[in-house]
């Protein structure tokens, strides 16, 4: 069992920054693995952001984030984070931490692969 928890959200103006942080805890598996951020806006479909490999060595962000938000991790401290810059009122979304406990340098876009999450951060950037 992988337990997931993100904190770091909050509201924030157009042009700010805020950094998303995801605790990994493990019960009964133990090890490194890729991990994603996803968002879901109000009425939207859940849609990938960002994704890092076990070793942090590869990553794959979004196009509409590409330059602004920098995903990495610290195995040594069981967290993941996200760094978001020049936030857009478009960003604002509720932003998960995934796990996909299968993969170590695949970066899967697909949320179907992530097969832990966690409750999720309220992101709002206000214009």
């Amino acid at each position: 069992q992988v337990r997931l928890v993100e904190s770091g959200g909050g509201l924030v103006q157009d042009g700010g920054s805020l950094r998303l942080t995801c605790r990994i805890s493990e019960s009964t598996f133990t090890g490194t693995y890729a991990m994603g951020w996803f968002r879901q806006a109000p009425g939207k479909e859940r849609e990938f952001v960002a994704a890092i490999s076990w070793n942090g060595l590869l990553t794959s962000t979004v196009d509409s984030v590409e330059g602004r938000f920098t995903i990495s991790r610290d195995n040594a401290k069981n967290m993941v984070y996200l760094q978001m810059n020049s936030l857009k009122p478009e960003d604002t979304a509720v932003y998960y931490c995934a796990a996909n406990i299968l993969a170590y340098e695949h970066l899967s876009q697909n949320p179907i692969e992530y097969s832990y999450w966690g409750q999720g951060t309220q992101v709002t950037v206000s214009s």
